[in-house]
């Protein structure tokens, strides 16, 4: 075995810190796919040959979308650029390969079933008189009213909150995908969420460092809760209502942000303001997130 077969794990360490770990995960189980593809038809995966990265994507486009395919292209160059390897990927039977691939596939992304207003007070009204529920309450609330991505309420710290005169709530969103360098955003809540984020600070109690927190044996610890964690939250409570698996699909932890849009555009707010709210970047990606908002529109 080559060098740089053995090398590609730990380059790929070598990204720690300047991308979110969900990408270099992505990167690591790309390349992982690459390389037991590989293995087992007998070949070397670097630096890789343009026929063998053809019969892989060809192969791979059997089971798996276009943009899995497109991402696991992206994956094995970023490897490639790692070792400091002759790009490969950017062979024009490579290109032609993937464009075929993309052309014979459809490409329109699963879509987040939108929680709007009048499921989440569902969600809100269903969690448990305990601790936990008014976390859960708290957070959820939050995460509608600030268009919030999962991913973007761990990393909320209990100082970046500010109680504003008039009894709603300032809250900055330090880091999100879009931005991840941590410029941050602000967002701003309700008179009704700031109370509710109130009475869970002031029953877990201070000297907290982030504002959700995971409870075990109905008590706060003081680290951060897991994204997996909120995703558990919405699963629990989506089975509890009976609200799953219909022609909709399930509730997930980005339905708020999805839910919340939609609502936005239905009181009349124009998709400029709508992505300044959430922080987006692309009106296509807003545009997806609001095609639902128009369902039913004529019965």
């Amino acid at each position: 075995m080559s060098k740089n077969q053995l090398d590609w794990k730990s380059q790929i360490s070598r990204l720690e810190g300047a991308y979110a770990p969900s990408t270099i995960k992505s990167y690591h189980a790309d390349m992982e796919s690459f390389a037991e593809w590989c293995a087992s038809n007998s070949v070397d995966p670097l630096p890789a040959d343009p026929a063998t990265l053809c019969d892989y994507l060809l192969d791979q486009a059997k089971t798996m979308s276009a943009s899995t395919v497109n991402r696991r292209i992206y994956s094995i160059r970023r490897v490639h650029r790692l070792l400091e390897l002759p790009d490969t990927t950017r062979c024009e039977e490579v290109h032609l390969t993937l464009r075929r691939i993309m052309r014979s596939k459809t490409i329109r992304p699963k879509q987040a079933r939108g929680m709007t207003r009048e499921y989440l007070d569902l969600f809100l009204k269903s969690q448990p008189n305990s601790l936990a529920g008014l976390r859960n309450r708290a957070l959820l609330s939050l995460a509608y009213e600030g268009l919030t991505r999962r991913s973007e309420l761990p990393p909320i710290l209990d100082e970046e909150i500010t109680m504003l005169p008039d009894g709603t709530m300032q809250v900055l969103i330090r880091r999100s995908k879009a931005d991840p360098f941590g410029q941050g955003r602000l967002v701003f809540t309700s008179r009704r969420t700031a109370e509710t984020v109130n009475s869970w600070r002031n029953r877990r109690g201070n000297g907290y460092k982030y504002l959700f927190s995971p409870i075990y044996q109905g008590k706060p610890v003081n680290r951060a809760l897991s994204v997996s964690a909120i995703k558990k939250i919405i699963r629990i409570t989506n089975e509890r209502l009976e609200l799953g698996d219909d022609s909709t699909g399930r509730f997930s932890g980005h339905s708020m942000r999805v839910g919340a849009a939609q609502d936005l555009l239905a009181r009349g707010f124009d998709i400029a303001a709508i992505m300044r709210a959430g922080g987006w970047k692309s009106v296509d990606t807003v545009s997806r997130y609001l095609e639902q908002s128009h369902q039913n529109v004529w019965i």
